[in-house]
């Protein structure tokens, strides 16, 4: 059974940064792509930032600069720095995992996490 424990969530200032972690269980994590989703109070889940199997990343838009994601395959762990924090940046935070596949929007993400809560307020 796969299991993914986010960790790392909390109340930043804007302009602060933040590391959140996920913990993998019971999966072969070191083939699977990974990533971090963010849902925000009346507002659709969304892809803040993914990296495959082979360490390729993605990232909306929105963070492009400011999050970076990074994966240790050994610890079972994936990462997101975010640095530069804004109040549009809250929202729970979910650790998603899934199949590699050949494009980004045909990753399945089949498992996640229970969230964790980032908010960004002065």
């Amino acid at each position: 059974q796969v299991q993914l424990v986010e960790s790392g969530g909390g109340l930043v200032q804007p302009g602060g940064s933040l590391r959140l972690s996920c913990l993998a269980s019971g999966t072969i994590f070191s083939i699977n792509a990974m990533g971090w989703h963010r849902q925000a109070p009346g507002k659709q889940r969304e892809l803040v930032a993914a990296i495959s199997s082979g360490g390729s990343t993605k990232y909306a838009d929105s963070v492009k600069g400011r999050f970076t994601i990074s994966r240790d395959n050994a610890k079972k762990t994936v990462y997101l720095q975010m640095n530069s924090l804004k109040p549009e940046d809250t929202a729970v935070y979910y650790c998603t995992t899934g199949p590699n596949s050949a494009t980004w929007t045909g990753i399945r993400w089949n498992y996640w996490g229970q969230g964790t809560q980032v908010t960004v307020s002065s």
